[in-house]
């Protein structure tokens, strides 16, 4: 589902790519974190209440895999919220698979 900002001079449309392209960013920008490869786990689901994100991680051997899901719910949350200026109300992850 395309997320749409209605402003003063018309709307703005975040296509579903878009949002997954940020997401899939924000997240690899956490040391030790990606989004599980092959079919990739990641849902987005924006309304006018906010937006909520489940994605399921691949993590790098060694991590402590509590920090690493807090740090990808953090790094997440504030991309979403700074580029789309939406809230956000959760950030489910789920660690899958530790490479």
């Amino acid at each position: 589902m395309s997320f749409v900002l209605d402003e003063p001079d018309g709307t703005i449309t975040v296509t579903p790519s878009a949002l997954a392209g940020l997401v899939t960013r924000a997240v690899e920008a956490v040391d030790g974190a990606h989004v599980r490869k092959g079919r990739r786990r990641l849902e987005i689901d924006v309304s006018e209440a906010g937006a909520r994100v489940r994605v399921e991680l691949s993590a790098r051997y060694g991590v402590v895999l509590p920090e690493l899901a807090r740090d990808v719910q953090a790094q997440v949350a504030d991309a979403i919220g700074r580029t789309c200026r939406v809230e956000v109300e959760a950030v489910d992850v789920s660690v899958e698979e530790v490479e």
